[in-house]
């Protein structure tokens, strides 16, 4: 089973150089990218399987023993979010084939993209922070291309604004790992969880903070996330739904597993986490209240909903850990399918502005079916996906209230949170009503397409309505993946096992 760990990165990458190869036979692209794709998704529901069954997994490559070689490591969070990533991946490359634009017309679409899958799984499956850079890297490359297919001005001129702020990040990143290095003497995350302890307070905490601020960038959290909603709605369309649904994510995992495994108690930046969180969520909604277009509105709400999950890491409980995990899981399927649903109603509508748009209820159906429940789910309304997470998070917030010394910040991050649900749910009728009922005000800047009964081509609709009903799966079978993300967080306040397994003592 140690075999299959690096699959999902190394099977993309060949998938890459084939698909570069086969640049002017575009069916062979396809068949290639979906098979790995589609192999990525098997082997880590496999590897899920097994790490929930038995423990964390390990492989080093060459068999150079860490601390010393190249770790890839799988136990139950990085697991989680490997599968649900690689579900994702091939639902929207599917998408993408299907929809005229980026994917046909650009013949670097799919290696770039098989790049990215690589950078994502490698970001999950890495035991060292320095190939975690390796993978953000490989990620910010291939997401400029992808963000500025087309070639249009305003794409380059997000792409510059994103691809600048991630080039600081990163910078502010290597930056820390020499200092780290300095200090420890390693950068692989098992060892350092280690002789981190062993440095005084003052520099622990430094490095906790540091930290926060260089994966507080990718996740897009206050007051760090101003590239976001200016860059991912002038990208082709499934190009948005890929980076909404998991770009993020990977920041947010990141967060999670340095400030769980690295800092012991009493070093966590606790404080910044949930004032960070509060913020995040506030600003997010207040974003996405004040926009007129579907993309936006959406952008903005990415942003706003990173602040649960960053509160749920800042409970530092098996309560708030499990909530925050599993709103990553809805947070990913949820908003992959928004942004697919958004693609349809461009290509139906020719625009995502809604004063351009209106009773797509009548005239597409199906698409305001697929956009209403995972909405509502994003809003948190029983019995849709985001019900049970945000109600783990206000649950395990007051049960902190009576064991931390942050009693009127947990409560107060708590009230927002219930505020910002309330705020959701308004911005996502705001999107109901101006798209799928009210009548268009304005001629659409697009060209429309006449669609079928499906709402539009078979290729766009099927993998839209697969994910829409992955959400709906997630709903039902919330108890026993709440019970697995319960054990993932138990993992992670007692990382004992990780670490014995990674170094072998």
């Amino acid at each position: 089973m140690n075999q299959l760990i690096p699959l999902p990165i190394v099977l993309p990458l060949l998938a890459a150089a084939l698909a570069s190869l086969f640049g002017r036979w575009k069916v062979v692209q396809r068949i290639i990218s979906v098979a790995v794709l589609t192999a990525t998704s098997a082997i880590s529901i496999l590897l899920l399987v097994r790490v929930d069954r038995d423990g964390p997994l390990v492989m080093h490559a060459g068999d150079w023993r860490a601390p010393i070689g190249i770790t890839l490591v799988v136990d139950r969070l990085s697991a989680i979010m490997l599968t649900v990533a690689s579900l994702m991946l091939l639902a929207v490359l599917v998408y993408a084939i299907g929809q005229p634009g980026a994917e046909r017309h650009h013949v670097g679409f799919q290696p770039v993209y098989m790049i990215l899958a690589a950078g994502v799984a490698g970001s999950f499956l890495t035991g060292d922070l320095f190939n975690l850079f390796v993978s953000f890297e490989m990620m910010l490359t291939a997401s400029y291309v992808l963000l500025t297919l087309g070639g249009r001005k305003d794409q380059v001129r997000a792409g510059m604004t994103y691809v600048v702020i991630s080039l600081l990040a990163s910078t502010l990143f290597i930056t820390a790992l020499a200092l780290l290095y300095s200090a420890t003497g390693t950068v692989n995350m098992a060892d350092l969880a280690a002789k981190i302890g062993q440095l005084p307070l003052g520099l622990r905490q430094a490095f906790a903070v540091l930290l926060v601020v260089v994966f507080g960038v990718k996740a897009a959290l206050f007051p760090l996330f101003s590239w976001l909603p200016d860059s991912y709605p002038v990208a082709p369309g499934p190009v948005t739904a890929v980076f909404a649904g998991l770009l993020t994510k990977v920041g947010v995992y990141a967060l999670i597993r340095s400030q769980t495994l690295l800092f012991p108690e009493g070093s966590r930046p606790v404080t910044l986490l949930l004032i960070t969180a509060g913020l995040t969520m506030a600003f997010g909604i207040i974003g996405a209240i004040a926009q007129d277009d579907v993309k936006r509105i959406l952008s903005f709400n990415i942003v706003s909903h990173i602040g649960y999950m960053v509160f749920g890491l800042a409970l530092f409980s098996v309560g708030g850990l499990a909530a925050a995990i599993f709103y990553a899981v809805h947070h990913i399927i949820a908003m992959t399918t928004l942004f697919l649903v958004d693609g349809l109603i461009e290509h139906a509508g020719g625009s995502s502005r809604m004063r351009e748009l209106g009773n797509m209820v009548r005239s597409a159906p199906v698409v305001a079916l697929l956009f209403l429940v995972p909405a509502l789910g994003l809003a948190g309304i029983p019995p849709f996906s985001g019900f049970v997470p945000k109600l783990g998070l206000i649950q395990s917030g007051f049960a902190a209230v009576g064991g931390q010394g942050h009693r009127a910040l947990v409560i107060g991050v708590v009230a927002v949170s219930l505020v910002v649900s309330l705020l959701t749910l308004f911005s996502v009728i705001k999107i109901w009503i101006g798209v799928f009922w009210s009548p268009a005000f304005e001629t659409p800047s697009g060209a429309a397409h006449t669609v079928g009964r499906l709402g539009g081509p078979p290729l766009m609709v099927i993998p839209t309505a697969t994910l829409f009903v992955l959400g709906l799966t997630v709903a039902l079978t919330a108890g026993p993946l709440y019970r697995l993300c319960e054990r993932a967080a138990s993992d992670l306040l007692n990382p004992h096992a990780y670490i014995t397994t990674v170094l072998g003592r």
